[in-house]
C-alpha cells in the first residue's frame, strides 16, 4: 500500500510540473515496475498537425530530432555598399597634327587662304607648307593661346575655321597654279598659244603636244580680252605701252594693241587685279623661255 502511495504522489507531482511545462507524461506500465516517461516539447513551437519531438534524457534534440529549416526561407537582405568611386576626369585627348612644313595640296591652299583672310598671311596660295606659312600659324596660335608649334593641329584649324569663311576657287589660286582645261579643238594642229578664260591658263603647244602651261590674267569687264582666233603679227621684248605707259616686256602681240606679255602687278598681286585687255603672265623666267621660243606667225586661241 505505501509503494502504490509514493508511486501516486510521484505521478502527481511530474503532472503538475508538466502542466507548468506544456510535455506530456505516460504512465508506467501496470504494477508500477517500469517508470514513467515525460516527453518534452521541442525547443520551437510544432507546427499544426505535426507531432512534437521527444527531448531525450541529455537536454538536447538529436540532429534528426530538430525541426527542419522552412523550404522558403526570406531572402537575406544585402549588405549595403559604398557608394562607387567618381571616375577621374578623362585627360585632353592629344589634338592630331594635320599639316606642317614641307606638305602640299589643296588642303594647304584652303590653309593659307584662310589665313590670308585673317591677315595673318600676305602671300600666296602657293599650295606648298612654307616658312611663311609656318611663320603665320605660329603667329595665329599665339594670339589664341594655343601651342606656338608652327603646325596646323585640329585645335588650330578648327579655331580658323570658325574665325574665317570657305574660300572660293580664285581665293585658293590667287596666285595661279590651277589646273588647265582640256584644249580648244583648234589648237590640236600646229603650233599655238592655246588660251582659257575658263581655267586662267595658257598652253603653248605644238601639233597637239603641251610643251608648256602657265597661269594667265586677262582683262576687266570694261577693257575685256577678245576672244576668237589671231595670229602673232610682233614680239617686242622690252616694250612700254604708249597708252598707259606702262613696262609691257616680252610683248607678243596678237590683235591690235592686245598682247601677250609679263606683269609685274600680276606677280604682285594675282588675280585680285587685272589688266587692260592684254594677257598677263606673272612667271618672269617662264615667259621669257615662251617668247624665245614663240615665231611671229604662230596661231593664237583665245577661248571659254
Amino acid at each position: 500500500m505505501r509503494k502504490r502511495t509514493s508511486a501516486t504522489v510521484s505521478a502527481l507531482a511530474a503532472v503538475s510540473l508538466c502542466a507548468a511545462v506544456g510535455c506530456t507524461v505516460q504512465p508506467g506500465e501496470e504494477g508500477g515496475q517500469a517508470p514513467i516517461r515525460i516527453y518534452w516539447p521541442s525547443r520551437t513551437p510544432s507546427a499544426a498537425g505535426q507531432p512534437r519531438t521527444e527531448k531525450p534524457a541529455g537536454g538536447r534534440a538529436s540532429p534528426s530530432q530538430r525541426p527542419a529549416a522552412p523550404r522558403h526561407a526570406p531572402p537575406r537582405s544585402a549588405p549595403e555598399k559604398s557608394p562607387p568611386d567618381k571616375p577621374a576626369p578623362p585627360r585632353a585627348a592629344r589634338s592630331t597634327v594635320l599639316w606642317s612644313r614641307g606638305d602640299t595640296g589643296r588642303d594647304v591652299r584652303e590653309l593659307q587662304a584662310r589665313l590670308r583672310q585673317a591677315a595673318w598671311l600676305f602671300h600666296g596660295p602657293t599650295g606648298r607648307y612654307d616658312a611663311p606659312t609656318e611663320k603665320a600659324v605660329r603667329g595665329f596660335q599665339g594670339k589664341r593661346g594655343l601651342p606656338r608649334t608652327g603646325s596646323v593641329d585640329t585645335a588650330t584649324w578648327q579655331r580658323l575655321e570658325r574665325m574665317t569663311r570657305e574660300p572660293g576657287k580664285w581665293e585658293l589660286y590667287l596666285m595661279g597654279g590651277q589646273p588647265a582645261d582640256a584644249p580648244d579643238p583648234r589648237c590640236r594642229t600646229g603650233r599655238v598659244l592655246c588660251i582659257s578664260k575658263s581655267s586662267r591658263t595658257l598652253r603653248w603647244m605644238i601639233d597637239g603636244r603641251t610643251l608648256m602651261t602657265l597661269p594667265v590674267r586677262f582683262g576687266s569687264r570694261g577693257t575685256p580680252t577678245r576672244e576668237g582666233v589671231f595670229r602673232v603679227y610682233w614680239k617686242s621684248r622690252h616694250h612700254v605701252s604708249t597708252i598707259y605707259d606702262s613696262p609691257m616686256p616680252y610683248a607678243m602681240f596678237f590683235s591690235g594693241g592686245q598682247a601677250v606679255h609679263y606683269s609685274a602687278d600680276f606677280a604682285a598681286r594675282g588675280y585680285a587685279g587685272a589688266s587692260h585687255g592684254c594677257v598677263n603672265v606673272r612667271d618672269e623666267a617662264a615667259i621669257a623661255r615662251l617668247f624665245g621660243q614663240v615665231r611671229k606667225g604662230d596661231k593664237v586661241v583665245v577661248h571659254r
